[in-house]
């Protein structure tokens, strides 16, 4: 696995946006993915990244595991950027997730 450049987001984070949609509790791993996938696109159409971003798995130098918007990746085959982006593709996604600095990057997993 490569790495990517994006923003982080927690399981929680994306239950709740979930909830705030109206979608159900989820009740399978598969309803969770379910609930993942729409939040992060939800978050992404309305900031305006949809496009040119992608939802992946990644970790952190802790070992933390989180879902990650990302920009950019060393992995060619993810058809993304090899460089992070400059500050008018990412800052409206960054004010919606109230984040601080520019996209980072992460391994994945």
């Amino acid at each position: 696995m490569g790495k990517f450049c994006g923003y982080l987001l927690g399981e929680e984070w994306l239950f709740q946006r979930g909830i705030e949609l109206g979608y159900p509790c989820p009740k399978t791993r598969d309803d969770e993915m379910q609930i993942f996938c729409l939040a992060s696109r939800d978050v992404r159409t309305e900031t305006g990244v949809y496009t040119y971003t992608k939802l992946r798995r990644v970790k952190t130098l802790q070992g933390k595991r989180y879902w990650c918007i990302a920009f950019a990746a060393t992995d060619p085959y993810e058809h993304l950027p090899t460089t992070a982006p400059p500050e008018e593709k990412y800052i409206a996604l960054k004010e919606a997730l109230k984040k601080d600095g520019p996209p980072r990057w992460f391994r994945g997993i």
